[in-house]
């Protein structure tokens, strides 16, 4: 037995990880995400885990989460990696990219992502170190017309439908409607109200407004503050609500209007699917108009499950050209580790095979092999066996990686090809060349 020190294996918090059956079924989802993306235009890219941390850290105060790149046998005198950091999320690596390559790309600029993203927060429930977003954004030159604001709920009510997931609400906003409102009651930092209206739903009406008389607001101010929280629809008459409060300035009509063009044209989607919500302010500072925010209903306090919305100069801070862009991020870790958890997801396949084709023998090896190149050739996910063990081992390995079907080449000179329905448990003759899993086994 080896002297080595032996390191015991265990979780890393905030890490995830899955068998290969959830990781399977998380694969399906991953596709079907990319194919609805895609059935609405939108292109693929990819940008590195790791950016300069003067572009992480250039907007918002996200800055304490980011995890910096360290080597552990660094040299001192080289300091290239203290200056990269691991992307917290993927609207600011994808602003940076478009800056990038400008003048390769043809504007609007629709693109998806999905990677995995890093942040160094205490891991609890719905919160993770690790963990992957998937991505919509549209950028151009100047201005983005308003429908794309209109149109990234749509495609994120398309994808999730398609998911067996709870019941969920998108909640829809304007960073204008607050900024207005907030101007029009005489406040001097609408941004400290917008940071603190967003710690509504986890610290209360009481939270909020100490916060708020704290940051040199009267009492009437702040009660005004959370009325404008307190309104929720999805009508026309959203807009006429706010305006009773009694409140007006130029940025706040301009919101109004923009929030109510959004509601009219997702107004064909099933009731309730998209709610104008006045207590959304989304924390980060890029944020600029439209912004959007999605929970489950039956576990609101769980965390949102989607988010994002309109920024105006993100891209814009890496190149001198006005870059506005409107986003939206699907939470999959986030979705799928709760479902994992609560055991609403089904196990998948332990392993993506087909077919198993069985080695006869050493002297037959060849022939099998043959059969699997064959077998792949029309389409079918094969393996050969790795070794010449007795055909019962062989069918047994088949059977705990729960491989459908294991095909049988000739035993001798004389025999045929056979394959077994490991479901049905029936055998029979069969040609590598035409065979179908539709083919009756009997």
């Amino acid at each position: 037995m080896s002297d080595q020190r032996v390191v015991r294996p265990a979780p890393i918090s905030g890490f995830p990880e899955w068998t290969p059956q959830v990781r399977s079924v998380e694969q399906r989802w991953l596709d079907h995400i990319r194919a609805g993306f895609e059935s609405f235009g939108f292109a693929s890219v990819e940008t590195p885990s790791v950016e300069n941390l003067e572009v992480l850290t250039a907007k918002g105060e996200t800055s304490q989460e980011v995890y910096t790149l360290h080597r552990l046998q660094s040299d001192p005198k080289d300091d290239s990696d203290a200056r990269l950091g691991l992307h917290f999320d993927l609207t600011v690596p994808f602003a940076r990219y478009v800056a990038q390559h400008f003048n390769e790309l043809t504007f609007p600029f629709k693109r998806y992502q999905m990677q995995r993203v890093w942040r160094g927060e205490r891991p609890q429930e719905g919160r993770y170190r690790e963990f992957t977003q998937c991505d919509i954004d549209v950028i151009n030159v100047d201005s983005v017309p308003l429908h794309f604001d209109a149109e990234l709920p749509r495609i994120v009510h398309r994808v999730l439908s398609g998911l067996d997931i709870p019941a969920w609400t998108l909640n829809v906003n304007n960073r204008k409607v607050l900024q207005g409102f907030y101007e029009g009651l005489g406040v001097k930092d609408p941004i400290m109200v917008i940071r603190a209206v967003d710690k509504l739903h986890k610290i209360g009406d009481d939270g909020v407004r100490e916060i708020l008389t704290g940051g040199g607001l009267s009492a009437e101010q702040a009660d005004a503050c959370l009325a404008l929280a307190r309104v929720r629809g999805t009508g026309a008459d959203v807009p006429d609500r706010v305006r009773g409060l009694g409140v007006s300035s130029p940025l706040l009509e301009e919101g109004l209007e923009e929030l109510s063009f959004v509601l009219d044209d997702l107004a064909d989607l099933p009731e309730g699917a998209v709610v104008a919500d006045l207590s959304i302010a989304r924390g980060l500072d890029y944020y600029t108009g439209t912004v959007y925010e999605a929970s489950f209903d039956d576990d609101p306090g769980y965390g949102s499950i989607c988010a994002g919305g309109r920024y105006e100069d993100l891209a814009g801070q890496f190149i001198r050209r006005r870059l506005p862009g409107v986003g939206i991020s699907i939470g999959l870790t986030r979705i799928f580790a709760k479902l994992v958890a609560e055991g609403r997801i089904g196990g998948g396949r332990i392993c993506p095979t087909d077919v198993m084709v069985v080695v006869p023998g050493a002297e037959r090896r060849r022939d099998a092999l043959a059969v699997g190149e064959l077998l792949r050739s029309r389409g079918f996910n094969t393996e050969v066996f790795h070794s010449t063990a007795k055909v019962g081992k062989q069918i047994q390995y088949a059977s705990k990686k729960g491989i459908p079907f294991v095909w049988f080449p000739p035993f001798d000179e004389d025999g045929g090809h056979e394959v077994k329905d490991m479901g049905s448990g029936e055998q029979a003759a069969a040609d590598p060349a035409s065979w179908s899993p539709g083919d009756r086994t009997e």
